[in-house]
């Protein structure tokens, strides 16, 4: 049996401490540098959006009235509204919030609290996360197929329900994405502790797992029918008008009805050759713009709300 020399372990630490700080400082550097690197991006990025809100407004601010928020839209510019636009979006986002909240919260918490680890699970558990990052317009040439055509005699065509449905599909696989990541955050120790007392999975979940994970799926529906509400490829590729001069009514056949919605009212006029119209497409940018922030701003007092009361 052999014993190191003691002197020899001591000269390897020597050389180790030595080796470690020659290398802090540039160690130091590199951080100094990536922070550097990172303050500049991030003021990149506000400098840009700074100025297209600056261009924004400055346009916008001009043709923004009550006249302009309550007039429906017209060939004269100084006339044209978006009220018809406003409220096909809002119908569009109440629709596709009963269809998609219910049905993606749901498969997530199957695919979380139910499904075991299996082949068929992990194959559905690929395919949602690849179906969050599809184009919208693919999912627009589905809802062109399936809902326009296949189901017409049930949706009419090109219509409300038609646009919720597709646009439904587009923000299912975020909302179960963020409804997992939400399930995911509940300590185990919860769901322990409730089967112990004799509860049932169902019941765990009904009155411990889910109400903790709410103010999470809460924020991450939201966030996702914000992206919903601002898309134009998958409408268009559905049919959605730019010249309502009516408001649907409230009943199955208002969802029946042809619509339009603010970023197509957007997009029409933005693609008009007269200045004027640029107004109105600016100011309909500061109304869509109101719109998210004030859909942000109810996931943020939602979420704060349900972790107070939690």
């Amino acid at each position: 049996m052999t014993t190191q020399n003691p002197q020899y372990e001591d000269s390897i630490q020597n050389e180790r401490d030595r080796n470690f700080q020659t290398s802090l400082p540039n160690r130091h550097k590199f951080d100094q540098i990536f922070a550097i690197l990172t303050w500049v991006a991030t003021f990149l990025g506000l400098v840009v959006l700074a100025i297209l809100l600056l261009d924004v407004f400055t346009d916008g601010l001009q043709r923004l009235s009550w006249g302009f928020i309550t007039n429906f839209p017209s060939r004269i510019p100084e006339n044209a509204g978006i009220v018809s636009a406003l409220v096909g979006s809002i119908w569009l986002l109440i629709v596709t919030t009963l269809v998609a909240f219910p049905v993606g919260v749901g498969a997530a918490i199957y695919l979380e609290e139910y499904a075991t680890n299996n082949w068929f699970s992990k194959f559905v558990e690929i395919n949602i996360a690849n179906l969050a990052a599809v184009p919208s317009i693919i999912y627009g040439l589905l809802g062109l197929q399936v809902f326009v055509r296949w189901l017409e005699p049930i949706t009419k065509g090109r219509t409300i329900i038609t646009g919720a449905l597709t646009l439904a599909l587009l923000v299912m696989p975020i909302i179960i994405v963020a409804t997992r990541e939400a399930l995911r955050s509940v300590p185990g120790s919860l769901r322990q502790a409730g089967y112990a007392l004799g509860a049932t999975r169902w019941q765990v979940i009904r009155e411990q797992v889910f109400p903790v994970a709410l103010p999470g799926i809460l924020t991450g529906t939201i966030l996702a029918l914000s992206r919903a509400i601002g898309e134009t490829a998958p409408l268009i590729t559905i049919g959605a008008l730019t010249y309502i001069a009516f408001l649907p009514s409230i009943s199955l056949r208002g969802l029946q009805s042809p619509f339009t919605a603010l970023p197509i009212q957007v997009y029409n006029w933005v693609s008009r050759p007269q200045s004027e119209f640029h107004l109105n497409a600016a100011a309909g940018i500061i109304v869509l713009m109101v719109v998210l922030v004030l859909m942000n701003a109810t996931a943020i007092f939602l979420r704060n709300k349900f972790q107070t009361n939690r």
